[in-house]
């Protein structure tokens, strides 16, 4: 068992190669459509998803409770598909999210722009002037999209375990080429570590959504670590008794044996709404 994930640059044939990866593979392929459904399922909408997704949201927008609510939740969706195991996780920073479980390799997909430029002439019925723009924003808005949610540089080779230049091979080769990585790659230990690794930041993203979300408990900035049902609660909270009741609604959530507490108590702190 494994988790795949693709990043890919506008054009360079990244959808045909996870297709033709979800073919030989047998594995099952977390897209746009995918993840739609599952944020839709939890009152994230499209009027919502349009201001972020895979876009560079701009100043106030990304100071904004909806960026922390679209984040949480995508996190979430990736997450829960990653617990399944055997999976493509497509764009939306899987390879960030899971960054460090055992069991991951990250793709990137790439092209020379002058082939893009030519795949998008065809894909939108336009001229090279129109293609070459529409490549640029593209490419803007992931990059910033990278940036804000998850600090990282999309375009670094050292993000990913292998980088595929689609300019020189097909989606048919270079879904071979990911899958006998992944065969290589992949062992027992690996695997049941992987497991193991994203089981916690499950449990840690489930803490978070009771604290927060469910019962609404002042804490900003709200993050858990956990390890094997260990759970350490990271963030910053204006009285002690937000600290205290975060603790105990921890305590509850299923799977959680010990609890421990770094939130810090700042009594002046307030947060932009």
């Amino acid at each position: 068992m494994a988790i795949i994930t693709i990043a890919r640059e506008l054009a360079s044939l990244g959808e045909e190669t996870a297709l033709e990866l979800a073919k030989i593979s047998g594995y099952t392929l977390i897209d746009k459509k995918y993840l739609e459904e599952k944020l839709n399922a939890i009152g994230i909408s499209a009027e919502k998803r349009e201001k972020y997704d895979e876009k560079n949201p701009g100043f106030w927008a990304s100071l904004s409770q909806q960026r922390d609510n679209y984040l949480h939740y995508l996190k979430t969706a990736i997450l829960e598909a990653a617990k399944e195991n055997n999976c493509i996780i497509m764009g939306r920073g899987g390879y960030a999210i899971l960054r460090g479980v055992p069991h991951v390799i990250s793709v990137k997909i790439t092209s020379p722009m002058g082939i893009r430029v030519e795949r998008a002439k065809k894909l939108y019925e336009c001229d090279n002037k129109r293609a070459l723009q529409i490549l640029e924003e593209n490419d803007h808005d992931k990059g910033g999209f990278h940036k804000y949610f998850f600090s990282t540089n999309w375009v670094d080779a050292r993000e990913y375990d292998l980088t595929i230049n689609t300019g020189t091979t097909d989606p048919v080769n270079a879904a071979v080429a990911i899958d006998s990585l992944r065969k290589a790659y992949i062992g027992k230990e690996r695997e049941e570590a992987g497991v193991q690794k994203v089981a916690d930041l499950v449990l840690a993203q489930n803490v978070v959504t009771e604290i927060v979300y469910a019962r609404k408990i002042p804490v900003h900035f709200l993050e858990a670590t956990v390890e094997r049902g260990d759970v350490v609660l990271h963030g910053v909270a204006n009285a002690q008794s937000s600290i205290d009741s975060a603790i105990n609604v921890a305590h509850d959530v299923s799977g959680v044996e010990h609890v421990e507490s770094a939130i810090q108590l700042v009594q002046e702190f307030t947060v932009m709404p």
